[in-house]
């Protein structure tokens, strides 16, 4: 088997807040290799961004923050790291597509000086190189009348192009890990599918690691080899995205699918929600944090807090390495979703 580019081992990412300390990242591990597409799926509030952001070296230890476990980038302990020497993994060995490219760009500078900073720092290429391999690379992603666009600011530039602004910049210097949080995020249908479809090529023509992030449950679907559900800052369901979604276990992954509005009901239907609210990561509740919201949940849910275990193969025919965090996981054919 390919040994992994990424290793993430019992991550968890702790806040210093004046109400307390909130875990938003906890104990959450996974692998990735070249080449592969994990997708982080959950609703707002889970920790995926958190754990993204973490996984970059963005988040690490401080006086606000605490950071405990590994992550490996090509066998480098990144938070083994000094800040001088974790900023030379950013570009070259990590790149990342931040959620809104508005706020991500600065709003002062022309597009090329964004893109030929990137260049000139990492790679030591001269001003005029820079400026030649960043309009290679505005067309790369897509963007009509490239040297044009590098004059222009970013508030010149329509949403769609803004966020191909950002993969170009993180892609500029060819990294092997791709982060991207959130990458269409306000944009239209056609615009959403056209990134997406430029990142999945992107991830095969240079055969990079790539991780995911969304709470579309369809941006996913089609465009990962594998799936970690995140539920209040824990992985509560992983496996290959099709077992995944195919055959869920845990009740939270059910009741997301069971979310999705459905084309073949008919017109008014009313949408399936899943009834209460995520929990207050301050004063998260005992044992399972679902509990509060499952229509499974037995007494026992509420003292114990479940363990990610690996299903039986027996019971996951095909879908090797399916792991579920559920005293009372769906095992029956054909179970109702959202329920």
């Amino acid at each position: 088997m390919t040994s992994p580019f990424l290793e993430v081992e019992d991550l968890r990412t702790v806040f210093h807040t004046p109400r307390g300390d909130v875990c938003a990242v906890d104990g959450v591990s996974f692998r990735l290799t070249a080449g592969e597409t994990l997708g982080l799926v959950g609703e707002s509030g889970c920790g995926k961004s958190v754990l993204g952001r973490t996984v970059m070296g963005l988040v690490s230890n401080s006086r606000t923050a605490t950071v405990t476990g590994s992550v490996r980038v090509g066998g480098v302990d990144v938070h083994g790291l000094k800040p001088s020497e974790r900023r030379r993994l950013w570009g070259p060995e990590i790149g990342m597509v931040f959620q809104d490219p508005m706020t991500s760009l600065n709003p002062v500078k022309r597009i090329g000086t964004h893109l030929t900073e990137t260049l000139c720092r990492h790679l030591g290429c001269s001003r005029s190189e820079a400026r030649k391999r960043g309009v290679e690379m505005l067309r790369e992603v897509g963007i009509p009348e490239a040297a044009r666009r590098m004059d222009q600011y970013p508030h010149e530039l329509s949403g769609g192009m803004r966020q191909r602004v950002v993969i170009a910049i993180a892609l500029a210097c060819r990294p092997r890990l791709l982060i991207a949080d959130e990458p269409t995020t306000a944009l239209d249908v056609t615009v959403q599918k056209q990134i997406l479809d430029l990142l999945a090529s992107l991830v095969a023509d240079r055969h990079m690691a790539m991780i995911l992030v969304s709470h579309d449950l369809g941006a996913v679907a089609g465009r990962t080899d594998r799936v970690q559900v995140m539920y209040a800052g824990r992985t509560v369901e992983s496996g290959a995205t099709g077992s995944v979604f195919d055959d869920a276990r845990h009740p939270y992954t059910d009741a997301l699918l069971g979310s999705i509005p459905r084309l073949e009901d008919p017109p008014h239907t009313r949408l399936r929600t899943i009834e209460g609210t995520p929990p207050d990561m301050a004063r998260p509740p005992a044992g399972c944090r679902f509990r509060p919201r499952c229509a499974r949940a037995e007494e026992h849910c509420g003292h114990v807090s479940p363990v990610l275990a690996s299903l039986p193969a027996a019971d996951t025919p095909g879908a090797g390495g399916r792991q579920v965090a559920c005293h009372y996981p769906i095992v029956l054919e054909g179970a109702t979703r959202g329920r």
